[in-house]
Formats: structure tokens, C-alpha cells, sequence
């Protein structure tokens, strides 16, 4: 769970700090770089992968929406790009989960901060093979547990707390030195006895926790599991129409494939008795639990299911009307799917991690916003409860422009992206370039425990409470809805369905 993100210099990125919690809704404009905090995040998780460098920066999508361009992740003001980007992110691990070869690891403890400096190479260097970018810095540091009033924020019952903090360890997991004008990147066991592994900082094409495999270094080895587990849900609804063969992978992938596979296993993974054979009224509840969320956003919902086609040996999901009809996904419409994949999400409850996911309101009906809005804090952890198998140590962040979202929106959750004009002194002058920030809402947890936090202006805030000018149309032909004068007493005091 990413508790906190500072970053610099990475795209318009310039000395960020965010705190999250376990449910926040990043808010702006089109155009101000809300999706590069997404950008961000993803590219960190990337670069836990067998990803180098180079490979994880080529991932991130340019200004334009694409990549291929390494050096599109420094920020650069005109054609003057900044030299280095520097990551530090805070996050909660889970205490216990497995290596590579399938071993329980446990984490020495679970509150920590993972700091990462990536560079341009000099074209001189000795090291140029390993690819443009180079680690200026990489560490693995700890926090202490009797600091973690400083570290978690967000309102949580002291039993949650107690339920996913652990250990004491004080040494760095990993750590950058200098030795001879040269740095040196050194991977350290838990304990203060085992091998160290030390390598030149220049020399390495990809970061040193991406290396950690096994339970040799367990606490290292989570947080690449944990950094792993951040994905970006881009549900497309060409991917969620597809059925399965039986041979599918068990879970969905972050387009929406395997949808229909996923909530097969699903139900008879939670309906497992030892003996082989599923039990059909555990079964039957998994299934009832999808319908009765996705009831929510369609009254008009009996039943969820998979047909399981032995002859063709496929799964293919369909809903159920209340007057019998069958309806197969290709049949469904595009919010409905991305809805019914979020309910397949939310009960899949060995499925952590953080999801990141842009304009969830897409496809769904202004009226049924709410329920999604529901159905995506439901899926993050409920702090008021101690985190165990049926409350997953969870994470959602949204973003969004629109303002019934924001309206909808818990007041503690939302966070505003604006850009800021910033002026950079250089030697050839000054620079003036728009700075991403972002803002919350006044009395509520960040600016009560953040000191100097930004607050979101009324104006602002205004913006997304009541958007459309009322100036009215005069001319007959154009006159809008909104003009219509039986409309005019009651346009603005009309609020969504909950």
C-alpha cells in the first residue's frame, strides 16, 4: 500500500508530495498531467520487473500518449531536459508472502521507504553499454514502528494499525556509498550477519531490487512483490467481451482479458472443501455476491454466472434478467463491463495491491455514479476493521475530471491537480514553466497532520459543485435543456441517486 510519493523531475513532475489513502480521487483539467502521477507510479512497479532501464523509461508514455522516447521521462522546460528524476515512495508491506520458488518469506517489518535517483549517462562513460540511464542512487530504509504516527495519516482504527505493522529492523535493506569516487549500490541480508551484495551503481542496467528472488533478503524481496502488485486497470470492453479456454490464465489481466476464467476459479477457489469437489452453495455465493453489486448499477439483474462448454472447452460469462433472459458478455454494454469486472475485483480478496484507474466514470450512466463510486472503496481496504484474509490490504486511486465524480467524492479523499506558472532561475535567465500541484480540501486529514498543504480554493472547488453557467440562450433554435424555464427552479438542486 503506496502511503506516500515525492517525486521530481519526472515529466511536469517537479518536488510533488503526495500522501494517499486507501481510497483517493486525483481531480483536474484535461491537459494538466493527472495520468503522469499514474505515470509515476507505473513506472516504479516497471522497474521491480526483469525490465532495464532503458525498457521501463521506453513503457512511459510521451506528452503525446506514446513511448519510445527514453528521455521523455526527465522534465524539460522548451528543449532543456533536467538531468535527473528522483523517486521516494513509503509504502505499507504485507508481513508475510512467497519467493519466487514458491517459499513463505517474512518481512522484517512492513513500514518502509524506497528511494530511487535516475540519471542521464555522460556520452563518456566508461558504463555507456549499459544503456542512457544510470542509478545515481538506490535505497531501502526502514521506519521505525514507534514513528508511525508520522508516516500514516489517514484516519484508521487502531486495530487496522496494529494489524499491518510488525518488526523493528533499523538498517538499511539497501544502500548507495561512495568508495573511491565511485558508488557502490549494496543489497544487505535482514539480519546483521549473511552475504552482501555490492555492485558499481554505473554498471547496473536495472535496479538492484528487481534482482531479489528468493528469501535470502525477505523484506526486499516483499517490496518488490508489493511495487509489483501496482497496476494500471485499462479496461477495454473489446477484452472483457471474450470467453476463455479452459487453459486461461486464473486471473484478470489489467485490459479486462480472462475476465470470464477469472471469476470461474474465483468461485470455486472460495468454495474449496480439500476434497476436490466444489461446494455448490459456496459456489453459488460468489456468484450471487457479483450479481447483487452489479444489481447496484442494473435493477434489472436475477444472476451472474460462466458457462463452462466442455465440446468447445471454453468459459463464457452472462448475466441473467429477472425475466429469465440470458445475456452473454459480447451482449453487454461498456460500462456494464467494466463494472462487472470491478465486482469481480472487489471479491477476489487474494488479489492486493494498489490499482490505479482513469475515468472509472466512463460508460456509466450520471445517476448510477455513486454505486460506482461505492463499488471502487469497497474494493480498498476498510480501515475501520483489522486487515486480514476478508479485508486485504488494498489500494484504489482514481482520476477524473468529472465533477459529479468530485461531487460524489468522500471530502478526504479528493486531491485537485492544477497547474502552477513556476519560475526557475539559470544562468541564461529565467525559466517559466507549469508546474503540476496538488491540493485537498480544507478540514480535512492532510491539512490537519501535513504542515504547509495545499488547499484547494473555493473557486476551484466551485468549478466541479456547480460547472454549467447559468447564462441562458436566446436564440430558439439553440436553446438548451438546461434553458427550459419549468427546468430552471430545480436544475441545480438535483443530486444523483445514491
Amino acid at each position: 500500500m503506496l502511503t506516500r510519493l515525492k517525486v521530481s523531475g519526472f515529466k511536469n513532475l517537479v518536488d510533488v508530495d503526495v500522501y494517499f489513502g486507501p481510497f483517493t480521487c486525483v481531480a483536474g483539467p484535461n491537459g494538466v498531467g493527472k495520468s503522469n502521477l499514474f505515470d509515476a507510479i507505473l513506472f516504479l512497479s516497471s522497474l521491480t520487473s526483469d525490465r532495464t532501464l532503458t525498457e521501463a523509461a521506453l513503457s512511459v508514455r510521451d506528452d503525446k500518449q506514446q513511448s519510445g522516447d527514453v528521455r521523455s521521462i526527465f522534465h524539460r522546460i522548451g528543449d532543456d531536459y533536467d538531468g535527473e528524476v528522483r523517486f521516494e515512495a513509503e509504502m505499507i508491506l504485507p508481513k508475510t508472502g512467497l519467493d519466487y520458488l514458491g517459499q513463505r518469506t517474512d518481512a522484517s517489518t512492513t513500514l518502509v521507504r524506497y528511494v530511487l535517483r535516475i540519471g542521464w549517462r555522460p556520452k563518456d562513460s566508461e558504463y555507456q553499454e549499459a544503456g542512457p540511464l544510470e542509478i545515481l542512487e538506490e535505497s531501502l530504509i526502514p521506519l521505525r514502528k514507534k514513528n508511525i504516527s508520522k508516516h500514516l495519516l489517514f484516519p484508521a482504527d487502531r486495530e487496522w494499525r496494529k494489524s499491518v505493522m510488525s518488526g523493528s529492523h533499523t538498517r538499511k535493506f539497501i544502500s548507495t556509498e561512495e568508495q573511491e569516487s565511485k558508488r557502490f549500490v549494496r543489497l544487505h541480508q535482514d539480519g546483521r550477519a549473511g552475504r552482501l551484495l555490492t555492485r558499481p551503481a554505473s554498471a547496473l542496467p536495472r535496479t538492484m531490487l528487481s534482482t531479489v528472488q528468493t528469501g535470502e533478503y525477505p523484506t526486499a524481496l516483499l517490496v518488490r512483490r508489493e511495487m509489483q502488485s501496482w497496476r494500471l486497470l485499462h479496461l477495454e470492453s473489446s477484452a472483457l467481451r471474450q470467453p476463455d479456454s479452459f487453459t486461461a490464465p486464473p486471473r484478470m489481466e489489467p485490459n479486462g482479458s480472462h475476465l470470464p476464467a477469472a471469476l470461474y476459479h474465483l468461485a470455486r477457489r472460495a468454495s474449496g472443501n480439500g476434497n476436490g469437489k466444489p461446494d455448490v452453495a459456496k459456489v453459488t455465493a460468489v456468484y450471487a455476491s457479483v450479481a447483487n453489486r452489479l444489481a447496484e448499477l442494473i435493477n434489472d439483474i436475477r444472476d451472474v454466472g460462466v458457462e463452462r462448454d466442455e465440446s468447445k472447452e471454453r468459459f463464457t460469462l452472462h448475466i441473467k434478467a429477472r425475466d429469465g433472459t440470458e445475456h452473454p458478455a459480447r451482449a453487454l454494454s461498456d460500462g456494464t463491463l467494466r463494472f462487472l469486472a470491478l465486482a469481480v475485483t472487489e471479491c477476489d480478496t487474494q488479489s492486493g495491491g494498489l490499482i490505479c484507474m482513469e475515468e472509472p466514470e466512463n460508460g456509466i450512466h450520471p445517476r448510477r455514479i455513486p454505486a460506482m463510486l461505492r463499488l471502487l472503496q469497497d474494493i480498498a481496504t476498510d480501515t475501520d476493521y483489522p486487515s486480514d484474509d476478508d479485508n486485504p490490504l488494498r489500494q484504489v486511486i482514481i482520476n477524473t475530471h468529472s465533477p459529479l465524480v468530485v461531487q460524489q467524492a468522500p471530502a478526504d479523499s479528493v486531491l485537485m491537480a492544477e497547474l502552477v506558472e513556476t519560475v526557475r532561475q539559470a544562468k541564461e535567465g529565467d525559466r517559466r514553466f507549469g508546474q503540476l500541484q496538488f491540493s485537498c480540501l480544507a478540514k480535512t486529514w492532510r491539512t490537519e497532520k501535513v504542515t504547509g498543504h495545499r488547499v484547494t480554493s473555493k473557486a476551484t472547488l466551485l468549478a466541479y459543485l456547480n460547472p454549467s453557467a447559468p447564462e441562458r440562450s436566446e436564440h430558439p433554435a439553440r436553446r438548451r435543456v438546461m434553458d427550459r424555464g419549468d427546468l430552471q427552479m430545480s436544475l441545480f438542486s438535483v443530486q444523483p441517486a445514491g
